[in-house]
Parts: C-alpha cells; sequence; structure tokens
C-alpha cells in the first residue's frame, strides 16, 4: 500500500536515528560522535516527554472527546514506537560499547567496578563520603504502599537486599535513591596512573558504596531506574486568570507529571522491574529497557582531559569589515539591507545594534519577540539598558515555550523590574515570531529611518554558536509599517492588521504561500520554467502537503531540504518531481528559506515557521521577503550548496531513509563550505 504522509512520529524518529548515525563515524574525532550520542539520546528523552505522552494521554483520558478511532490510532502509534525505539536503542548501547575502547585507546579509560586499582578504590571510598553521601536521600520502600517521589528527567537506583544473618532470605527490602548529580558531577575523574586517564560514573560510585548507605544488609543487587513524565503544562488554552502565577505552578507539577516511559537498565530482573513498577504505578506498556547506563544526554559533559585533542575544532565567526570599520551599525541600515549568518558570522553584530538602539538619541521606542532567550541573556541586557536610558521598550515574552517557560519567566520580570513593558502570552496562540523593530524621531520635522531585525533564529546568543540561522537588518519603510502591525496587534488582539510584505500566520501566511505554488503550477502546465526549493525544520501539515504533491504532478521541480519531521512521501507518481535533503552535521540546520522561481523574478522568502499545523494556524509566525538582488543571490547559493552536499547530505527515500548522496566529483561539506563562501562574500 502507498501512503500519501510518513506518520509524524515514525518520521521524527528516522531523523533521530540520522542522528545517531553521525556518533557511528569514524571519520568525525572522537567527542564529536560523543556529542552525537548525548544529542540523540536528549532528542528521545524529549521525544517521550511531549509526544509519547500526548498519546499515552488518549489511553488515559476518560472523555466523551476522544473516539474509538483516535483510541485505536494512538495505541498503533505507541506500538510502532516501542518497536523503532528498541531497534535503535539496540543501536545506540552498540555504539556506546563500540566508543568505550575507542577511548581506552587513546588512555582515556571508563571505568566500571571491575577495572579499580586499590589506589582507586581508596580515592572512591574519600569522594563518596566526603562529596556524596551527605546529598543522598534513601528512601525505604513499604509493601502496598504506592510513591511518587521518582522526578521527571532523574536517574535513581533502585537496591534490593536482605537484613545480615537472615539466613532464609525470604523478606527481601527495597530502596530508591536520587543520584545527587545536581551536587556532584555525573562523572568523577580519578587520579591519572602512567599517564592513564580513568573516569568512572558517578552511579558506580553510590552503587560501590550501598553498604556505608544501608549498614546491616546485604546488597542482593542495584539497578538505574529513571522516569520520563509528560511535559504537557496544560495552560495553552487559558483565558483568564494571572498567566504567570500558572505557569510557576505548572513548572512543579510537571516534576511528577503521568510516566511517559520507565527506563530500567539492562539486565534488571523482572521480579525487581515488577517491584518498582508496583512501586510507583508504572504501566508494563510504559517499561523500556536501556542499556548499562541511562540518561546518557549527560555526555555532553563527559570529561575530555586531552581537550583540544579528539574535539571538532569549530572555525571562528567571520568578521565583517563593512560592520567593522563602522562605529555606527544604524548609518549602514539605513542605506541597505545587511544578511547575516550564524554561527559562520559573530552574534555580537546584533548586540551592537541593540546596544546602539539603547543609547542612541534619536530612538524612541524598541519593540522585541521573545521565544526562547539565553540564560544571563545579552539580549535582555541591552533592553533593560535601554529602558534605564529611558527609552520606551515593549517585549512580547511567550512564556509557553516548552522547556524555556522558567527562563523566559525569569527574563520577563528582570525586565520589567527595570521598567521595561512585557506583553505576556496570548490565550489559543504561541508567538513564535523572531522580531525587532527601533522606531526613530527625528529633530525639527525631520524623520529618521526606522530600523528592523528580522530573523529564522531565536534572541538567543549561545544558540547562535551552534544553530545555523539568517538574520536581517533592514530600514524598508514597509516591512517597518508591517512590524508596527504586528506589534499593535501584540499588544492588542482586536486590532485587525493588515501588511503588505511580510507574512504572518493568522492572515496572510497560508494564503500567499499557496499562491506562490499555485503560480508555479500555472507556469509548469503552461511547458514554463517552474522551480520551488523549500527549506525548514519540518513539514507536516496536510494542507500544504498536498498542495506541493499538486504542483509535482503539473510538473513542478520541488527540491527541499527538511532535517527533522518529513511526513511527504518521495518517490511516488504524485510525488516524482520532489526530491528531499536532509543534512546532520556539526550545526543544527533551523534557517527556514522559501524560493519561488516566479517567472524569472525568483522570489525569496525568510521566516520563523515550519510547515506544521500548528505553526501554520496557532502560532504567530513572520516570514519577510528578501529585496536586495546581492543578499537573494547569497541566499540561493547557501540553499544551492546543501543540495549539492554529498558528505553530510543524505536523500530521504520513499521508505523513510536516509541514502548518502553520491557524486563523482569534489566532496562538498555544505557547513564547512559556507565558511569559506562568506570569506569571499561577507556583507559589504
Amino acid at each position: 500500500m502507498k501512503y500519501r504522509f510518513f506518520n509524524r512520529d515514525i518520521s521524527w524518529l528516522a531523523f533521530n536515528y540520522r542522528v545517531l548515525q553521525e556518533a557511528r563515524d569514524k571519520t568525525l574525532p572522537l567527542y564529536e560522535r560523543i556529542k552525537f550520542l548525548a544529542i540523540y539520546a536528549s532528542n528521545l528523552e524529549e521525544f517521550y516527554r511531549v509526544r509519547v505522552a500526548e498519546h499515552r494521554s488518549i489511553l488515559t483520558i476518560d472523555s466523551d472527546e476522544v473516539t474509538s478511532n483516535e483510541i485505536v490510532l494512538a495505541k498503533q502509534t505507541l506500538d510502532d514506537i516501542h518497536e523503532e525505539v528498541t531497534r535503535q536503542m539496540k543501536e545506540f548501547n552498540a555504539i556506546f560499547e563500540m566508543i568505550v575502547p575507542e577511548l581506552k585507546s587513546h588512555n582515556i579509560i571508563l571505568c566500571d567496578g571491575s577495572c579499580f586499582s586499590d589506589e582507586h578504590r581508596e580515592y572512591i571510598t574519600d569522594f563518596f563520603n566526603n562529596e556524596v553521601l551527605p546529598f543522598l536521600q534513601p528512601v525505604m520502600l513499604k509493601e502496598d504502599e504506592i510513591y511518587s517521589f521518582l522526578r521527571d528527567n532523574r536517574v535513581y537506583i533502585s537496591v534490593a537486599m536482605y537484613k545480615k544473618n537472615d539466613t532464609g532470605k525470604e523478606r527481601p527490602k527495597y530502596a530508591a535513591i536520587k543520584l545527587p548529580y545536581s551536587k556532584v558531577s555525573r562523572f568523577i575523574q580519578l587520579p591519572e596512573i602512567d599517564g592513564k586517564y580513568y573516569v568512572v560514573f558517578l552511579d558506580d560510585v553510590i552503587k560501590m558504596n550501598l553498604t556505608t548507605v544501608f549498614p546491616g544488609y546485604d546488597i542482593e543487587g542495584s539497578y538505574c531506574i529513571r522516569v520520563s513524565r509528560d511535559a504537557d503544562l496544560m495552560i495553552e488554552d487559558e483565558l483568564d486568570g494571572n498567566l504567570v502565577n500558572k505557569i510557576e505552578r505548572s513548572l512543579s507539577r510537571r516534576k511528577t507529571g503521568a510516566p511517559s516511559r520507565f527506563l530500567h537498565e539492562q539486565g534488571m530482573p523482572s521480579d525487581l522491574v515488577k517491584v518498582i513498577r508496583h512501586a510507583f504505578n508504572i504501566h508494563k506498556t510504559d517499561v523500556v529497557e536501556g542499556g548499562a547506563y541511562l540518561s546518557l544526554e549527560d555526555l555532553f559533559v563527559f570529561p575530555n582531559p586531552l581537550s583540544p585533542e579528539l574535539e571538532v575544532e569549530s572555525p571562528r565567526p567571520i568578521k565583517v569589515p563593512a560592520l567593522d570599520e563602522q562605529t555606527s551599525l544604524f548609518k549602514i541600515i539605513k542605506k541597505r539591507d545587511v544578511l547575516l549568518q550564524y554561527p559562520y558570522h559573530s552574534y555580537d553584530y546584533l548586540i551592537r545594534f541593540l546596544m546602539e538602539a539603547s543609547y542612541d538619541a534619536s530612538v524612541d521606542e524598541i519593540m522585541v519577540t521573545q521565544y526562547r532567550v539565553a540564560s544571563n541573556s545579552a539580549v535582555v541586557n541591552s533592553l533593560i539598558s535601554a529602558a534605564q536610558n529611558g527609552k520606551k521598550v515593549t517585549v512580547f515574552v511567550e512564556l509557553k515555550a516548552r522547556f524555556d517557560e522558567e527562563t523566559n519567566l525569569h527574563s520577563a520580570l528582570l525586565m520589567e523590574k527595570a521598567g521595561v513593558k512585557i506583553i505576556y502570552s496570548i490565550p489559543n496562540l504561541k508567538v513564535h515570531s523572531k522580531v525587532a523593530l527601533v522606531l526613530r524621531k527625528g529633530k525639527e520635522g525631520k524623520s529618521k529611518p526606522s530600523m528592523a531585525y528580522l530573523s529564522t533564529g531565536n534572541f538567543n546568543e549561545k544558540t547562535a554558536r551552534v544553530y545555523s540561522d539568517f538574520g536581517l537588518f533592514t530600514s524598508n519603510e514597509d516591512i517597518i509599517r508591517d512590524l508596527k502591525n504586528l506589534f499593535l496587534f501584540l499588544n492588542d488582539t482586536d486590532f485587525q492588521p493588515s501588511f503588505t510584505k511580510v507574512l504572518v500566520a493568522q492572515f496572510n501566511l497560508v494564503n500567499e504561500m499557496t499562491a506562490l505554488i499555485d503560480r508555479e503550477i500555472v507556469a509548469a502546465k503552461a511547458g514554463r520554467k517552474a522551480h520551488i526549493i523549500i527549506k525548514m525544520n519540518s513539514i507536516q501539515d496536510p494542507g500544504m502537503i498536498e498542495k506541493l504533491y499538486e504542483a509535482s504532478m503539473a510538473g513542478v521541480k520541488i527540491e527541499m531540504i527538511i532535517r527533522g519531521i518529513c511526513c511527504i512521501v518521495p518517490g511516488e507518481v504524485f510525488s516524482k518531481n520532489i526530491t528531499i535533503t536532509r543534512i546532520v552535521d556539526s550545526y543544527l540546520e533551523h534557517a527556514r528559506v522559501w524560493f519561488f522561481y516566479a517567472g524569472g523574478a525568483e522570489l525569496t522568502y525568510l521566516g520563523s515557521p515550519d510547515w506544521m499545523k500548528r505553526n501554520l494556524y496557532r502560532r504567530i509566525e513572520t516570514v519577510f521577503p528578501v529585496l536586495d538582488s546581492k543578499i537573494k543571490r547569497k541566499v540561493l547559493d547557501y540553499v544551492n550548496l546543501e543540495l549539492q552536499d554529498n558528505v553530510k547530505g543524505t536523500s530521504i527515500n520513499k521508505r523513510l531513509e536516509d541514502v548518502p548522496k553520491k557524486s563523482d566529483g569534489d566532496a562538498i561539506r555544505s557547513q564547512y563550505a559556507m565558511f569559506d563562501y562568506w570569506r569571499e562574500h561577507s556583507p559589504q
């Protein structure tokens, strides 16, 4: 049977499997491969906390709103997820076991309880007594009692033991201990011996000293466990009350939300699994066997005593002479648009722009949308500085940005205290737009051009080092006017905005994108050149996919670069003119680009949304045109380079497999080629 759409969740798992393949790639430095193991594990944990939890909730909700078909589909999806994750985890564990001896070949030895010298055992005992034991909180589990203290995203050690001198060993005792690695590192570096470096998991340090924790008991066995819990704060549609207070209360509830996965260490006896399941009210369908160690997203901080050896040496961000030689960015932006691409260019230019806005006498008002910001954010600091300099500063803060709610709330309160006007989330909508508007006033009736910054990525200087995104500075009057209308709407949702250049979800985005595709369809049917290039994180919306199928069947050439979820099925009769490229490399591909040949006009857009239902119909997103012909050429050079990537680029086939691209020509690794490109074509 031919499917018109890949299942969203299985498609995402296919993407994460592609991430896992980078950990297997022996052409990469060893610690880069370890990083990809951590990325895979982190991605999978979030998947269980969000997507699997959503399917689980359908099966547990007592509501007339859930149909029998939805229940059947949820069960089937969970079965498919379990089968695919089980397959992938076997490979994950095999890769981890392959990397351990490779570490050893570089004299970095990951120890378990079987490889310690007497010197190391003495060190571990002292370390445990002084650094670990004071933070342990063991809980004895009583028979027939149900517990709820297993926190989300934490590793616990489950212990089975018997009282000493209990010859019959008929009454085992059980306990659970949370790893205190908020106080102690997950990885403990032991003393170097003969040029060899030794590292041990905190888990093993505790297991080796359980008789100190439980004196008077013989330890029968100890195994790590972990629960993934539903991360939904259930505040999407709140219409009244204090949203800040609701966020704060909901964040505490997230720690003990409904379980979506119970993960246990491999080899844990089935009878102990059953005991722990009963103690914490875990359903057997939520049980998943892990590897020798759990929470391997912690590999992000696995120590490298040889650093920077065995690591990727990332090129330094490229300086832009035209911007460095000018003390005022405003003077450049009022003359021409400026495009930057991160991490190839430094994010410092945006900080400079905001700081200039904070003290420039002509600046009257600054408005920004905030979706995800860094902790201790330089962006937030610049906005606070502007408010303290007497500027009117308005920041729309999206408190419903999943897993960033706490950071966003903290930064909002800081800004509010400094005099920044904060607009909090809109009921039923998330604001995912990434724009800043700087309004200027002239003297004696003379006007000064206002400035805008529009981006495909967040106002986050930390993620800008590893996310590939575009940022455009402009003083275009039409774009400025559109952004004014956008902020008027964010301030008062009864306001009905109009837009001439900027495309905004909820207003003109879907209709305009559909019209642009229709234009290519008409051209193809008339025998003229018709070409679409789409680069996004994800595509899932059935309506937009069907429109692309229609275009494909009409003869439109459609080239897609999709990093993550891809529900579009290539290679079928209805998609014969669609090709899909996926790039997984050092940087996370985050930019969104849309290109339409448009009879030679080559209309090119950048923006914040993917073509997911949530982005198109439940969010405020902004898409902006690239109007400068030189900048347009650079964006198209970039996407064409990615389409040619035959090192980290793969093609997605109709079986949802990533097929390596082959070429008889030179090897092209687009992310690193872009550094060379920007050295030659930096903004002027």
